[in-house]
């Protein structure tokens, strides 16, 4: 399938590895010119090169802050100044830390709003005058299976995301007769550093191996296993693209049938 991505400019947050890197990947593949940023000025550019080299696309590396508002900002001119008009943009952040109710202050909880709820705000705000201006484009935010069913230690992921979901859908209202498309991916299970963190974390809480944990927890996903981020940088690169034309106000679920609930 043509995704019609071909010198189409997309902007990838957290690219330097795990989902993002592989939806920048996917991007790139499929002839995208492609806009990838994160904190750290040697990863990015690490990422950026191999995603070159493998594919021959355009690609440029940036370094942003998702929780600093000035910094989205300066990505995304720099972004159109470099590139040019902005075709999709993929919303994406790390994660709040783990933790129960009582271990959260205030700050906690306002460091949790500016890196996941507030940097979804900013980055579609950055991208809106340049995708009216050529006609329209897609905006895609990462999430995670927590808005259908809460995970015990990320509260403040549970929260945020879930805020973030009702945003995209808020927009894909408002922003339909502008052309732009506005959806949500829920990663299930997902091979990252941060499903790795989580599982040795839980696996030591329980007292048992993290092999076993693993095992355990895989035995509860219908597919049997972790998904790959690649599989998730896929359906990324489709959303994102024209293939995707008539899919607005969604929440893709790749979870390997994780997710139990009907809607």
């Amino acid at each position: 399938m043509d995704l019609k991505l071909k010198d189409q400019v997309v902007m990838v947050a957290a690219a330097s590895k795990g989902m993002g890197y592989s939806t920048a990947l996917a991007c790139a593949r499929e002839g995208a010119i492609v806009s990838m940023a994160s904190r750290n000025r040697e990863a990015i550019e690490a990422a950026a090169e191999k995603i070159r080299n493998e594919t021959g696309a355009t690609v440029k590396a940036y370094v942003f802050d998702a929780a600093d508002g000035a910094s989205i900002k300066r990505w995304a001119e720099d972004t159109l100044n470099d590139l040019g008009p902005v075709k999709g943009l993929l919303v994406n952040a790390g994660g709040p830390p783990t933790g129960q109710f009582e271990k959260f202050s205030d700050d906690d909880w306002q460091s949790a709003f500016e890196l996941t709820l507030l940097s979804s705000i900013r980055m579609i705000r950055a991208v809106l005058p340049s995708m009216r201006k050529s006609g329209g484009g897609s905006i895609l935010a990462i999430t995670s299976s927590s808005v259908k069913e809460p995970i015990d230690i990320l509260l403040l992921s549970n929260v945020m995301r879930s805020g973030v979901t009702a945003l995209i859908k808020s927009l894909s209202q408002e922003l339909g007769p502008d052309g732009i498309r506005l959806n949500t991916l829920i990663p299930g299970k997902i091979d990252t550093d941060r499903l790795r963190g989580t599982n040795s974390m839980q696996a030591q809480k329980r007292g048992v191996s993290l092999e076993e944990h693993n095992a355990q927890m895989q035995a509860g996903i219908p597919a049997q296993r972790f998904g790959d981020p690649d599989e998730v940088g896929n359906a990324c690169a489709f959303l994102l693209s024209d293939a995707a034309s008539y899919i607005t106000g969604v929440s893709l679920a790749v979870d390997g049938g994780l997710i139990k609930t009907v809607w």
